[in-house]
């Protein structure tokens, strides 16, 4: 009885799990003209393979029962390799701990699968309880550095305190992405950092890190915002000064804490940006995501920064395990002028968005910028609307349906 319990499960699994991956992603219809929805998560739980959770022998697993629980697939750095989409997921299993695993796609989009196996990551001195939210950042110095953070108990907590801990950002660098050397952590004058990106050319001879200085785990406190500084080595990585190029301001959505998702993209127009930024609500914190460009030359210069949130969680997105969170730290910038944006919803899924440079260009150097008052944003609208009357009489192509509506 219990050999036929093994195989029908192993069977009905396997076949579910092979449907999942060849389910083809369709593009949501009617988006907002900067980018586009898919409708399916492109990364669950359930995309980990059958073989990581479950023993195969039938003697040691009568019920073909799940050894292995994981929790959710978030998350995910990303970069272009081998003519394959690669992501790599942060991936938490039922006790909570976090790795890395590798997952392609032929497309970007859809048939999403891990490799055989997941990260094994090198340890420093001092190891770690957890680490996630890895970016993968092609250096010019032709390694692939994977920067995340690395998570520690607060040596400092109280007596029965179980919660706090200390955020560092780990290092490791590979030519694979399957042997990993690790670096030691980086050094900043911050008592903590979380959020902490490579730039992905060198500045002035030096390796330039985007970071993130909290005074706590949780709390930016004096954090002012993200920071940007040099290091002279990345084998023993230290920014000694840290600079706030992007800060954080009273009642916006990044109001509370701000920091870098993945590497910026060069355009012929400054750096592109993708930031989130929390806010606090009754309901607990809200994470969206944001676009800002610095100069080429002076990456600490932002010279354009739309106002509002770029990303921010929809419909089923809104709900998981930490429910109202969108949260990036992996893009692609395709040979053909193509983004894909990999995000986040609640702590628990992975999801893309399309867009081109060509459109974010044109979003992030047209929308107007947050004026910081209810004041200024109806004076934003009002200016949309003169602009809009004073087009419309002098080419007066539109229906006139078109036209009331309009008005």
């Amino acid at each position: 009885m219990s050999k036929n319990i093994f195989s029908g499960r192993m069977e009905a699994l396997q076949k579910q799990y092979e449907e999942l991956i060849a389910m083809p992603n369709i593009m949501k219809e009617n988006g907002n003209g900067i980018y586009d929805r898919y409708e399916k998560p492109i990364l669950t739980a359930a995309h980990i393979p059958l073989s990581w959770k479950y023993d195969f022998n039938p003697a040691a697993n009568p019920f073909f029962m799940e050894r292995f629980g994981i929790n959710a697939v978030f998350n995910a750095g990303a970069i272009k390799w081998n003519n394959k989409y690669i992501l790599a997921a942060r991936v938490e299993g039922a006790d909570r701990k976090s790795f890395f695993a590798i997952a392609e796609s032929p497309n970007g989009i859809d048939h999403f699968r891990f490799w055989e196996q997941p990260v094994t990551m090198p340890e420093t001195d001092e190891p770690e309880t957890n680490i996630y939210d890895i970016r993968l950042v092609l250096h010019e110095d032709g390694w692939i550095y994977g920067i995340f953070c690395t998570e520690r108990k607060d040596p400092d907590a109280p007596a029965g305190d179980q919660s706090s801990a200390v955020a560092q950002c780990g290092i490791a660098r590979t030519k694979d992405l399957v042997n990993w050397e690790r670096l030691p952590d980086l050094k900043t004058p911050s008592p903590q950092q979380r959020n902490v990106v490579l730039h992905p050319e060198f500045v002035n001879g030096k390796y330039a890190f985007y970071t993130r200085p909290q005074d706590s785990f949780i709390e930016a406190g004096s954090g002012g915002g993200i920071g940007f500084g040099l290091s002279d080595s990345i084998t023993h990585a230290e920014v000694k000064e840290e600079i706030v190029i992007d800060k954080r301001v009273y009642h916006t959505v990044y109001e509370l804490k701000n920091g870098l998702g993945p590497a910026p993209i060069k355009t012929k127009y400054g750096w592109l940006h993708l930031a989130h930024g929390v806010r606090n609500t009754a309901s607990g914190f809200r994470y969206v995501c944001y676009l800002f460009m610095t100069d080429l030359d002076d990456l600490t210069k932002v010279i354009y920064k739309p106002g509002g949130y770029f990303l921010a969680p929809v419909e089923e997105e809104l709900v998981g395990d930490v429910s109202n969170v969108l949260f990036s730290n992996g893009w692609i910038a395709d040979e053909d002028g193509t983004v894909f944006i990999y995000y986040a919803s609640s702590d628990s899924r992975m999801h893309v968005a399309t867009s081109t440079i060509d459109k974010l260009l044109d979003y992030v150097m047209n929308t107007p910028e947050d004026g910081f008052t209810s004041a200024s944003s109806v004076n934003t609208i009002n200016s949309i609307i003169g602009k809009n009357k004073e087009y419309l009489q002098h080419n007066p192509v539109m229906h006139s349906s078109e036209k009331i509506s309009s008005l």
